[in-house]
């Protein structure tokens, strides 16, 4: 595999310098739990929708920022980290309508949805952490409208003790009171969500459906969580549409408890890749079995739990990646829906592992699998050189076979229309000669003469077929002199240009 160097002392300072910001990133959050729990142990509200227990609230936000920053650390490059910290701090800062601070409480409503932005985002590119297409992008920004810019304009005509909550500080967006215009700009929030939840179950129902097992395993506990979370989201937010809800606070009460298990769930999924890597071991295990290490597509099949595993190895004489069998194999292209890892040796390419994509999320394990599949991998290349080899030789064999039988059919084609005419020319001649020496003989002198004539110009046609098969000139100076030959009995003017 390629190695990756650093500059000496370089890689420490930015180790370092992550670990400084995650460390404060931890401290803020603790503080923003603190902070949470104090407005809940004080809150002065009335009419906000009820909040979870003190315990709960810790639980969640406290969860996210935990889970964010090890997923941070262990996947700098992935978004995913740092949108579970920011869920985790945006849903503490739903807490803020229970302050009394008018400020405080204006924050705190403006922005008390936006952790589900977070939480869309999360389950949607989990566990890539990238928009990979315009329907994701769509439902993201669909969510910042819902959440974000209709909360704020239902703000500019609401009146907080009338529309908002019950006693409460004052709404310092309100613009103008409207409380009509207020209640239906909220309504038509609400609407828009439930529009956008019932999108990202459809989006997640096809997801899974399309993925293949690899995929599968590595999504299926956040993909899963995210959806009974959307699912009580919805019904929760149908629920609360009514004066008074149905259902009681049964709903809210399912919808927290889901949230809190989000950040379990993808806990668990780093649990899981974690514990993958011990396929490794017993991997080198099979291989090192005889008849276990014959059906190497198999074992490499069970370790990266993705059955559609293919293999390729590099035919070096040939500049081109063959199968098993010594076939041409054409790598799936940058952006297809397969990913390619090739497996170095020296320098060079032995062999590329064609999987799932989603396999690209958990590299660890490919490289260990790929290290620990190393001898075998590079055997089976040599194996496979071998019969690419054969298969080249049987090719060109089978290529000779065709020209011989072409070479075959064209001297039979000339004998036939050539040679065995002017043979049939000639034997009718000397029956003619024969009876004009019984008869005639005065005439048969002619006769004779066309006879002889045939004769050599068969003659002429055998010894020109034989130079064909292999003329003279060219067993004795060469194939230059044989193609000068040819170009001049040739009827058109032709140049002839030999290099080499």
């Amino acid at each position: 595999m390629i190695a990756r160097r650093f500059p000496g002392g370089r890689l420490g300072d930015h180790d370092g310098r992550v670990r400084a910001k995650l460390a404060l990133l931890a401290a803020a959050g603790l503080a923003a739990g603190y902070g949470a729990a104090w407005l809940v142990g004080n809150r002065s509200t009335q009419g906000v929708p009820d909040r979870p227990g003190l315990p709960l609230c810790l639980l969640v936000g406290w969860s996210f920022i935990g889970c964010g920053l090890i997923s941070w650390r262990q996947r700098p490059g992935n978004r995913l980290g740092p949108v579970m910290v920011f869920i985790g701090f945006a849903w503490f800062a739903t807490f803020l309508t229970d302050a009394h601070d008018a400020v405080l409480f204006t924050v705190g409503i403006a922005v008390q949805s936006v952790y589900l932005v977070g939480f869309g985002y999360l389950i949607v590119t989990f566990p890539s952490g990238r928009l990979t297409g315009q329907l994701q992008r769509g439902l993201l920004w669909s969510a910042v409208a819902v959440t974000i810019v209709l909360q704020l304009v239902a703000m500019l005509p609401a009146d907080s003790g009338a529309v908002l909550c019950g006693p409460c500080p004052a709404n310092l967006l309100e613009v103008g009171r409207n409380d009509g215009l207020a209640n239906w700009l909220l309504q038509a929030q609400h609407g828009a969500g439930l529009a956008l939840i019932v999108a990202l179950v459809v989006f997640l129902i096809g997801r899974w459906r399309r993925a293949g097992p690899a995929e599968r395993h590595a999504v299926a506990p956040v993909l899963w969580v995210g959806g009974v979370t959307l699912v009580a989201l919805a019904v929760s937010s149908v629920n609360d549409i009514p004066a008074v809800s149905p259902l009681g606070d049964v709903p809210r009460k399912v919808l927290w408890v889901a949230v809190a298990a989000l950040p379990v769930a993808v806990v668990a999924v780093l649990v899981q890749r974690r514990l993958a890597r011990g396929a490794v071991a017993g991997l080198v295990v099979e291989l090192g079995d005889r008849k276990a290490a014959s059906d190497l597509r198999g074992a490499l099949a069970r370790a990266l739990r993705d059955p559609s595993v293919e293999l390729a190895y590099w035919y070096g004489e040939g500049q081109r990646y063959v199968d098993g069998g010594g076939r041409p194999v054409q790598l799936p292209d940058p952006g297809a829906d397969r990913a390619v890892t090739t497996v170095e040796s020296g320098g060079g390419p032995v062999a590329a592992l064609i999987h799932d994509p989603a396999l690209r999320e958990n590299p660890e394990l490919v490289d260990s699998v790929c290290a620990a599949a190393g001898l075998a991998l590079e055997n089976e290349a040599l194996q496979a050189e071998l019969r690419a080899r054969l298969a080249e030789l049987q090719q060109s064999r089978a290529r000779m076979a065709a020209a011989g039988e072409v070479e075959r059919r064209r001297i039979e084609r000339d004998l036939h229309d050539g040679t065995q005419q002017r043979l049939v020319s000639i034997s009718m001649s000397l029956g003619l000669l024969e009876a004009a020496v019984r008869e005639d003989p005065g005439s048969a002198e002619p006769i004779a003469q066309r006879a002889r004539a045939a004769l050599a110009a068969t003659l002429d046609e055998l010894r020109e077929l034989s130079q064909g098969i292999l003329p003279g000139i060219l067993a004795e100076r060469g194939l230059a002199a044989a193609l000068e030959e040819l170009c001049g009995r040739a009827a058109l003017p032709v140049r002839l240009e030999v290099a080499g």
